[in-house]
């Protein structure tokens, strides 16, 4: 039996739990600002502290939807491991993506997986997709819930 077929036999095990709980994550005031910087995104809701706790109902900044997303990459290399004969992943883009919760400067936030999907693509791509959830340390509502497709390329 191919490497493929072994990783295929063995997510369809996990299908519907949860395979992994990343370590928390601090989204600092500079974590912030650097992305802002980067994305050339300077909207003051993130990058001024003292007008967003006036003008704004969070009491202070808030990082960008899309800085909450990018720590998606980080959490993954927390929580996947790489399947024996598998020589890469790519990231593959969401089928639902919603923003439900605004992560405030200096909150902690960490991913949850669970493996909803996985289909044999061909004889070296396994597509498989997880319910990513990143959550907000105290916060009931997570800031993001996505459907997640990754794609698993094994060797020939």
């Amino acid at each position: 039996m191919a490497a493929i077929d072994d990783a295929l036999a063995a997510a369809q095990a996990k299908l519907g739990t949860e395979v992994g709980v990343s370590e928390w994550v601090t989204v600092d005031q500079k974590t912030i600002d650097t992305f802002a910087d980067v994305t050339l995104d300077h909207q003051w809701i993130h990058i001024d502290p003292e007008r967003a706790a006036k003008d704004t109902p969070f009491g202070g900044t808030i990082a960008h939807g899309f800085l909450t997303l990018s720590f998606a990459s980080k959490f993954a290399y927390d929580c996947f491991d790489v399947a024996p004969g598998q020589t890469m992943g790519i990231n593959y883009g969401f089928n639902k993506l919603r923003f439900l919760n605004p992560v405030k400067a200096g909150s902690r936030i960490r991913g949850r997986f669970v493996l909803a999907e996985v289909k044999k693509r061909s004889d070296t791509e396994l597509l498989r997709t997880n319910q990513m959830t990143i959550e907000i340390e105290g916060q009931e509502t997570p800031a993001l819930v996505a459907d997640w497709l990754g794609l698993a390329v094994f060797a020939a």
